[in-house]
């Protein structure tokens, strides 16, 4: 028997209370128990938002928020800047491309995160931008923007501030409020520990201002549409998904944001301790986020090799590099239902793998690491 396990950043593990909730019979969504349930979910939404902005659920993946971000707000041939740090900030504008919209990019050497000076510069340099967008937690090299920094600095400009914070937000701090963030996007397979399907999106009052001037096409995506039917969902929702992310929710606010910020930070701390004590290299040291662990797979070794043979000889899925860093990296995801043993046995099984590959590790060392990290709980 082989026995499975998620240390991918995303889809992330399910807890078992969450795949029971899934189970419940199904109700009919235009009805006083489904409204019921759409409020308490959006409430603890915002809840992990840290918003009293409207919040729109949608049917889809974290993309088809980013995409309905981007419909609402802007218009052909309008300016938007890019700072991207990775494949997701890359996203960002292939999907404004996509409706003519002109992309002024600031490129970020991969495993670093933007300069929020940069941003500004931009924004000085080209007046005619209405947005500004951005990742939270770049999944693909394993780091965190400064979107505090930057919230500070888009808020003095006509520009909307969008970020997408699919893979960090429920693991790392996104105050967006008080960090004057206009769009957020989430997504719910990641640190809400649902599976994929559900879409989140938060709008202030300024990016609501600039939709009356939005004259890109949109009909599902409309924000309009979900605002006159909210906390209902103009369309027919996901409701075995809002079972679970209602469950999810209640387990999100019974451990409370700020214990839940320390528990991702502590798991982070343990596994770069674990890699550095193998004499293996961080690929970021710079701002690295408390979802991922991203690791250079040592020369000599086959980084697509790496990950099949952990996923198959040991049941283990963590993650590989994508685009131009696919065989160069291995991502050990750590975010939402995860906790000190996940760690240990990541750091155990990529003990036991290098080893099988042929690359020499002191057996033990990661995991001593790990421990003493766990033990003094700092």
């Amino acid at each position: 028997m082989l026995k499975k396990y998620l240390l991918s950043p995303g889809p992330t593990s399910i807890p078992p209370e969450v795949l029971q909730a899934m189970a419940r019979p199904i109700i009919h969504h235009r009805v006083a128990d489904y409204e019921k349930l759409a409020a308490e979910v959006v409430e603890g939404i915002k809840y992990v938002f840290q918003t009293k902005n409207d919040v729109y659920v949608f049917a889809a993946s974290g993309t088809g928020g980013m995409e309905a971000a981007v419909v609402n707000i802007l218009s052909p041939g309008d300016t938007a800047l890019v700072a991207s740090t990775g494949v997701f900030g890359d996203r960002w504008a292939k999907i404004l491309n996509s409706f003519g919209v002109q992309v002024e990019k600031i490129a970020v050497e991969w495993g670093w995160p933007v300069d929020p000076l940069v941003i500004k510069g931009g924004l000085e340099a080209h007046p005619q931008i209405k947005a500004v967008f951005t990742t939270f937690t770049e999944t693909s090299t394993g780091i965190l923007n400064d979107i505090e920094a930057i919230g500070a600095i888009v808020k003095d400009y006509p520009a909307v501030l969008i970020v997408d914070a699919i893979s960090g937000l429920g693991g790392v701090n996104l105050s967006t409020d008080q960090w004057q963030v206009d769009i957020v996007v989430a997504g719910s397979q990641k640190a809400f520990m649902i599976p994929p399907g559900i879409a989140m999106v938060s709008i202030s009052e300024k990016a609501k201002r600039a939709y009356t001037g939005s004259r890109l096409p949109k009909f599902y995506w409309d924000f309009a549409t979900y605002g006159k039917t909210s906390p209902i969902n103009p369309f027919t929702p996901p409701i075995s998904l809002m079972f679970a992310l209602q469950e999810s929710l209640q387990q999100i606010r019974s451990e409370g944001l700020e214990n839940i910020f320390r528990r991702h930070q502590l798991l982070a701390l343990a596994a770069r301790a674990g890699v550095e004590a193998l004499g293996l290299e961080l690929f970021n040291r710079r701002s690295p986020a408390d979802v991922v662990t991203v690791i250079k797979v040592p020369g000599g070794i086959d980084g697509v090799a790496l990950f099949k043979h952990i996923r198959d000889n040991y049941g283990i899925t963590m993650a590989g590099g994508q685009d131009k860093l696919r065989g160069k990296i291995l991502r050990i995801a750590h975010m939402g239902y995860v906790d000190k043993f996940d760690i240990i046995m990541a750091i155990s099984v990529l003990e036991m793998a290098l080893t099988k590959l042929g690359y020499p590790v002191s057996l033990g060392e990661g995991i001593k690491a790990v421990e003493k990290i766990f033990l003094s709980g700092r």
